[in-house]
Order: structure tokens, then sequence, then C-alpha cells
């Protein structure tokens, strides 16, 4: 398993599916992008700013749930890239597996504060890599492409050469 972190999420036009990027936090520091919902970005984004909404949202229910019944989430793990379809789990008490589509567990991740990682051979098929310069990274925090905008000529200009089979899996 690699360390990761939700370096921000995307949206590169105002038909896109949102992109939440899971980027390396050792070693080549590849991304990993992962097309996700509108709802499920929206979430995410609260998150990384730190907004705290009027009432518990869902995933606040869950890791209370989960903190009722006596056990806390260790970790969340995206394990397999199926069909084009992402797999994560939410590891509790370091043995107990929860199945979770990868933007509710890594919510459940910021949330609670715990490591977020991939499996090598899922980011070895899905990944990309992206020249970031060091002075662009926010340690931390979400990078806003709004505010990156050298970012975001790179990774547009990626988009440009990708295929569709360079993004897969449906949102989740």
């Amino acid at each position: 398993m690699v360390p990761v972190r939700l370096h921000g999420v995307a949206v590169m036009s105002p038909d896109a599916a949102p992109v939440m990027l899971l980027r390396e936090t050792v070693d080549s520091r590849r991304w990993l992008p992962i097309v996700i919902g509108v709802p499920e970005a929206e979430v995410l984004v609260a998150l990384l700013e730190k907004v705290e909404p009027a009432r518990p949202s869902t995933v606040d229910l869950v890791g209370l749930v989960i903190d009722k019944l006596g056990h806390a989430v260790s970790r969340v793990e995206v394990t397999d890239l199926r069909e084009g379809i992402f797999v994560a789990d939410l590891v509790v008490d370091d043995r107990l597996r929860i199945s979770a589509r990868p933007s509710d567990a890594i919510a459940i991740a910021l949330r609670t504060g715990v490591p977020v990682e991939v499996d090598n051979g899922v980011l070895d098929e899905a990944s990309v890599d992206l020249e970031v310069s060091d002075d662009s990274e926010i340690e931390g925090s979400s990078l806003t492409f709004q505010d990156q905008e050298h970012t975001v000529e790179e990774f547009r200009a990626f988009l440009d050469e990708a295929s569709p089979e360079d993004f897969r899996g449906p949102p989740g």
C-alpha cells in the first residue's frame, strides 16, 4: 500500500464530472484521478475547507456509529480497480474491512484524520504522472485549481492528450 492524500477536487468544465485527485506522498508522487459525483465533490471540498455543517452529515453519522459501537477507523485503502470501478475499504480496528465508494471512504478519512493508502497495482494501472513544481504545493491543504493557474494548465494539457480509458470508473 502506498500513502496518498487528497490533493483536491477538480472540475475542468461545467459539463464534466468532478475528479478527486489523490497524490502519492512518497517516491514518484503519482496522481490518481477518480471521477466522482457532484454531491460527493461538495462534501470533500467542505471537509478540505474545514466547513462545519449545521447538522451532522452522513460522514459524521458513519463515524459516530462506529465510535458508539466501540470501534475506530484505522485507515482507508483504495484496494482495487475492477472493470473501471475503484474499490475502497474502511479499515476498522486494523482488522475489520467495510467496503465503500472511494469518495465516501476518503471523506470519512478526512473527518477522522486517518491515513489513506492505495494499492501499488492500482496506482500502476490508473495513475498519471503530472509534473508540479514544489513551490505550487500546499502541504496539508487542498490544491485549489482556481488559485494554481500553472497546475491547471499542465493538467488541461494532459487532458487534451488523454482518452476516456485513462480515467477508468464511473462516479464513486
